[in-house]
């Protein structure tokens, strides 16, 4: 599949993924318990732009290699999902809005350069950062001892595990703090994220506590993931706490957050030993500094998740 066929994929998923977020139309819809009425579409993205009056910061850019500084390019793989990270306002053919691009786009300013934004499904950005297909990446990844093996990662908010379920429902009335709370239940969760490997690593703990092991569920897109709930066919979605909260925060949202499981730092991810780190910590803090990274939050609605500086590899959250 070809990069215009990817990005007409997932432009086309995420579409469907936020037809049920957001009441847009006189017939209304609601999130992800209700059906889109016909037209439906996203909701626009926030008109600020916080990153217009980033500039270049040349003692942070010199910390980029010289080689990176004369091409004046950075090639990133995107994951491109669901608000406030990543997402295609009105699933239009425009560029994707949101939290990380407005924080990478910020970044490349402070650095003094340009991004080659590469569209690509969640599950593969990691591994393609070894073969050099992108130089650094970008999806709401968190920082994990098992992806700290092989990936770098500049943090840049701290978010995490979370879970929700189709509002009314009454199976989870209270927030989830033990997997125990799930046993019995169908679990519906994103392909080759931290929320697959928690509930992988720890599915024998309703064997263990002498109930009905859990189920889970995997999805390579969003849409697939709301659709499922809306149908029945899964009980509860494991998502980050960012993108849940906000999801159910919208009007006429027919979703419950059951509230944070599991903090993780989230960072942009890099092949392990690269040297691009150091600089974009450095532009991170730069952006802390000066006041666009709350500027930013602020906008897409996450500054409960700010983080006070910006981290090179730090252990995963215990």
């Amino acid at each position: 599949m070809n990069l215009s066929e990817t990005r007409t994929r997932l432009r086309g998923a995420v579409a469907l993924a936020l037809l049920p977020l957001l009441a847009l139309t006189a017939c209304g819809s609601g999130d992800t318990g209700a059906t889109a009425a016909a037209g439906a579409q996203a909701s626009p993205a926030p008109t600020d732009d916080p990153v217009a009056a980033v500039r270049t910061v040349d003692s942070v850019a010199a910390l980029l290699p010289a080689d990176v500084r004369e091409a004046g390019t950075l090639r990133v793989g995107s994951s491109v999902g669901f608000p406030p990270g990543a997402y295609y306002p009105n699933g239009s053919d425009k560029a994707p809005a949101g939290q990380d691009i407005d924080l990478a786009d910020a970044v490349a300013k402070v650095l003094g350069v340009k991004l080659e934004r590469q569209d690509a499904s969640f599950e593969t950005i990691l591994p393609a950062l070894g073969s050099g297909k992108y130089d650094f990446g970008t999806g709401n990844f968190g920082v994990t001892a098992e992806r700290l093996k092989t990936i770098d990662f500049v943090t840049y908010i701290n978010d995490g595990q979370g879970f929700a379920v189709k509002k009314g429902n009454t199976t989870l009335r209270t927030k989830v703090t033990d997997l125990t709370q799930l046993c019995g239940l169908t679990i519906g969760t994103g392909a080759g994220t931290t929320f697959e490997a928690t509930l992988t690593a720890q599915k024998g703990v309703c064997a263990k506590a002498g109930k009905k092991p859990y189920d889970v569920k995997v999805y390579s897109e969003n849409a697939a993931t709301l659709t499922a709930l809306q149908q029945g066919r899964i009980d509860v979605i494991m998502s980050t706490i960012n993108g849940l909260r906000y999801q159910a925060a919208q009007p006429a949202a027919q979703t419950a957050f059951l509230g944070e499981y599991h903090r993780l730092d989230v960072g942009f991810a890099f092949k392990k030993g690269s040297p691009l780190t150091k600089a974009f910590q450095a532009a991170v803090n730069e952006l802390i500094k000066d006041g666009t990274y709350a500027r930013i939050l602020k906008k897409w609605g996450t500054s409960a998740s700010a983080i006070e500086t910006s981290r090179i590899n730090p252990p995963e959250h215990t």
